[in-house]
């Protein structure tokens, strides 16, 4: 048997962040679990990419992060432009702006999913309190009085890292948190309630290139059929970012295509050369005349949420927990601020003087972090499908009247500046690591 005091079973972004976080203010040993490692960097652009907000940038910024997502690949935007395709609404946000947030410069940052997993994996592998399962994957989970138990269902792979006992043992752990994304093995095998609603749009990913350079901004058109969102995009190679520069270089974005179902299919059977010309027609040329530079990928957008994000001692984070529509591009942060937030739960009464340290499961503290983060997660799920309802297909009266309103809350201050507070991520009742370090 292999003792850890947590067992994170998920080595993505959000397992990650708990495991660092975890270490920051603790000894805990902490087991990951996975069933890929993470791949080398290349110059090749992923299509996965995150919209990270200044809460997010705060935490990676407090775990000793940040710095080098600052040298990799990534993108500022310091503006967004939200329009109306079937009126004549639309929105225009700055960082500058903000009255409530004036000495922030950006809005957020565009970062390709696997440069986010490389840097926080980097980093992890520095501590020697996180040991690494890479390629394995587990066969069972059973919980005891005071321990879960977890058993591999496969011979270790040899990119195991930090072991030096056989990871083919079974593994004792205090508390075990699935982090393993929105089809949970975790979830799955603890039979967690969730509910879920098919939001009838499949998304459409894929990088393009757009002339008129994407000029650090984020945007996005509503159309009849769904959101279509360009986000701006580093176009520099590995390791020579090209941050907040107005270079002709910079005009690649990722698109985030979200429409019915049969459209979807309808799109992605088209050639790369009409695929473009409709990106272009259904942006109104706002970015010039747009050009396919990847592949593209389709997949369908659910709503999830776990009944419970606790079960004696298992706990969801992240995707694992809920899932949301990718309009507003704050899934991932919702995640990062799971982890933060688990992690100050388990740590902030830990007395390592006592003999029974670490005696991780306060079932009344893990109640109170069930309730804090589904009520947050409710909260997104709900803003989320009230904005899909408010731009679905509507009668002429109705597609004024939510025009005029567009174009009144665009010149509105005060409405104005609690938007862009959203869209930074900075509100009350967050974890620590979501705040700067000179104000923790």
């Amino acid at each position: 048997m292999q003792k850890f005091d947590v067992l994170i079973v998920g080595a993505g972004m959000v397992g990650l962040t708990l495991a660092l976080a975890l270490r920051k203010n603790s000894q805990l040993k902490i087991a990951m679990v996975d069933t890929s490692a993470v791949p080398e960097l290349d110059d090749t652009i992923d299509v996965r990419v995150s919209a990270i907000n200044v809460a997010s940038k705060n935490i990676f910024a407090n775990l000793g992060v940040w710095s080098a997502l600052e040298n990799s690949r990534i993108q500022d935007y310091q503006h967004m432009h939200v329009w109306d395709k079937a009126g004549l609404g639309k929105l225009d946000f700055s960082a500058k702006d903000s009255a409530t947030f004036p000495s922030e410069d950006n809005l957020g940052w565009i970062i390709e999913n696997k440069v986010i997993r490389h840097a926080l994996w980097q980093q992890a592998e520095l501590d020697e309190g996180i040991h690494f399962f890479n390629g394995n994957k587990l066969a069972s989970i059973s919980q005891g009085d005071s321990e879960v138990f977890a058993t591999f269902a496969s011979e270790p792979s040899p990119d195991d890292r930090h072991g030096d006992s056989s990871p083919t043992a079974p593994i004792i752990a205090k508390l075990v948190v699935g982090a393993d994304g929105a089809n949970s093995w975790v979830r799955q095998q603890m039979n967690m309630a969730m509910i879920f609603k098919d939001y009838d749009h499949h998304a459409i990913v894929a990088t393009v290139k757009c002339p008129q350079g994407h000029k650090n901004t984020a945007w996005q058109v509503f159309l009849p059929t769904g959101p279509l969102a360009f986000l701006p995009l580093n176009s520099g190679k590995q390791g020579t970012p090209l941050q907040g520069t107005a270079d002709s270089a910079n005009n690649l974005c990722s698109i985030v295509y979200s429409t019915a179902p049969e459209d979807a299919k309808r799109l992605t059977a088209l050639d790369s050369i009409d695929f473009a010309k409709e990106l272009t027609a259904a942006s109104d040329g706002k970015l010039g005349d747009i050009t396919l530079e990847s592949e593209r990928f389709t997949y369908p957008l659910t709503m999830r949420l776990a009944q419970d994000f606790v079960k004696d001692r298992v706990v969801l984070i992240g995707d694992a927990a809920h899932t949301i529509h990718p309009l507003a591009g704050q899934g991932v942060n919702l995640g990062l601020l799971d982890a933060a937030a688990l992690a100050q739960t388990l740590t902030s009464t830990l007395d390592e003087h006592d003999e029974n340290y670490p005696e991780l499961v306060n079932a009344s503290d893990l109640k109170a972090f069930s309730r804090w983060r589904k009520s947050e997660a409710t909260e997104m799920i709900t803003a989320m499908a009230g904005i899909k309802q408010a731009f679905a297909p509507q009668q002429s009266p109705v597609k004024l009247l939510r025009g005029v309103g567009m174009n009144v809350l665009n010149h509105f201050a005060p409405a104005k500046n609690r938007l862009i507070a959203q869209a930074l991520g900075i509100k009350s009742d967050l974890p620590e690591l979501a705040y700067q370090k000179d104000a923790l």
